[in-house]
């Protein structure tokens, strides 16, 4: 069968009748089998869970009942976040093999009640926070566009499954630029949704007060869709906020006629390491969408070097208390890169927390104000397309310029798109910034720009992905 690239599209197949749940979860753990020992996206894959649940949702189907858009959908979750159908590990050996055990995290719970199909979990840096260490028993994470190169974390797994065609659609986490960065070197969108936004309810913590569980999928609309699901209150995490939920599809209809963008230059656009081609196509992005009746003009993001570094400070920190009593008694069993990571929390005093939260709090009365005269920011999602994995390290990170952590900082919704590709045939990324709770603009001028665009329908080759045809 051809298999449908979109959550969209595949949903309007399996109500059209041209396909079944079982047919489109069938395809893709047969691709699983056939693909992930070399891309490395997943940890679990579980076949029989998967084949129940789409069963059980084309039964739906021919009873005429009809939970909505995901029903029947095949879908990955990092392995972060609890599933009563398979382990959680946290792509580590230091957490509990109990954790998580017979529960479904908040998230796939609403999945589950959406029809969704679970067809595993995926691979992630270490606790979301280190990088991959082959000295450690788990799958190697490799970009489908060029296997040498980083897929980037925390949730390269689920990256990698969704630009390559392992599922339709997944959940990542982002605390610094976790589902940002993986969409972003691979090809996907990913959207980080304001804090509060999620129940983080069932997921292995990492900054408790920066933490989110997002939708990654090919296209900003197949994102909406999955928002709509898994956002709202929630009585067992107590960081959600109980604001009203709209329907995040009913605003992309492709029209962004008066609605103002602001292009950051400043920090962003000006870093003498930007990636040219990058800096070439988002602009040229910007350009389409000032066509299509946006308005545009350049705006400044007060302090963003110092947003980035307080929001590195309080996830080291927030990190170190979660992880102090097994870095004491386990250290050794942590990845390498994982350890000397933690490890920076205790380096820093509580001084230095309380003065990154006092910035915090300026700093997101700043971006408010900015929110006054714009309604989408748009930046670099990262400072070029993926690298080399034999390059990067943990010392490398910390000095490059981010451009994804200040709006955890702010707790302000940031998607990453795609807006072309290298000249060495790598995606190419663009970040829209909206004002808290105002993921529905966000997702609006994405999906108005993909509507002219096909770079997220891309797909890496056979050759690209290391498989002989």
């Amino acid at each position: 069968m051809d298999m449908p690239l979109t959550i969209q599209e595949a949903a309007a197949a399996l109500r059209a009748g041209t396909t079944t749940s079982m047919e489109l979860t069938r395809a893709l753990l047969d691709k699983i089998e056939a693909l992930n020992s070399t891309l490395g996206a997943y940890i679990t894959v579980t076949p029989e869970a998967a084949l129940g649940e789409a069963a059980a949702a084309d039964a739906l189907f021919a009873k005429g009942i009809d939970h909505g858009p995901l029903q029947g959908i095949p879908y990955a979750a990092k392995d972060i976040i609890a599933t009563s159908t398979a382990p959680t590990t946290a792509n580590g050996t230091v957490l509990d093999p109990m954790w998580g055990e017979g529960y479904d995290a908040t998230v796939i719970e609403k999945m589950r009640g959406a029809g969704g199909v679970l067809l595993g979990k995926t691979v992630l840096n270490e606790f979301a926070i280190g990088q991959p260490d082959a000295e450690k028993p788990f799958p190697m994470p490799q970009n489908p566009w060029d296997l040498p190169r980083t897929a980037a974390g925390s949730s390269s797994g689920t990256g990698i499954a969704v630009s390559s065609g392992l599922a339709l659609g997944g959940l990542g986490t982002d605390t610094g630029g976790s589902t940002r960065g993986p969409s972003s070197v691979n090809g996907a969108t990913g959207m980080k949704q304001t804090y509060g936004r999620v129940s983080k309810y069932g997921c292995v913590p990492l900054g408790y007060s920066l933490d989110g569980i997002n939708p990654m999928a090919r296209s900003a609309y197949d994102c909406a869709m999955i928002l709509n699901v898994i956002a709202g209150y929630d009585p067992r995490d107590p960081t959600t906020v109980d604001e009203p939920v709209p329907d995040y599809t009913a605003k992309l209809t492709g029209d962004v006629k008066g609605i103002k963008i602001g292009v950051a230059t400043k920090y962003f656009f000006d870093q003498p390491t930007l990636d040219p081609e990058t800096k070439t196509a988002i602009l040229a992005a910007v350009k389409a969408l000032e066509g299509m009746g946006a308005i545009v003009s350049e705006v400044e993001v007060p302090y963003a070097g110092e947003a980035k570094d307080a929001n590195s400070i309080i996830m080291w920190g927030e990190a170190f208390a979660y992880h102090r009593p097994d870095l004491a008694s386990k250290y050794g069993e942590y990845g390498r890169f994982t350890s000397e990571v933690l490890g920076r929390g205790a380096l820093f005093s509580a001084g230095d927390i309380v003065q990154a939260q006092r910035f915090r709090s300026y700093f997101r009365a700043q971006m408010a104000k900015l929110f006054e005269s714009v309604d989408v920011i748009v930046t670099p999602t990262s400072i070029g397309p993926a690298g080399l994995r034999s390059e990067m390290s943990p010392e490398k990170q910390v000095a490059s310029p981010g451009f994804t952590g200040q709006w955890n900082l702010a707790g302000l919704p940031a998607m990453a798109l795609p807006v072309g590709f290298s000249s060495n045939t790598l995606p190419l990324s663009m970040q829209l910034i909206g004002a808290a709770f105002n993921e529905a603009t966000v997702f609006q001028v994405g999906d108005a720009y993909q509507r002219g665009t096909d770079f997220h329908l891309r797909t890496p080759t056979h050759a690209q992905m290391g498989v002989a045809v």
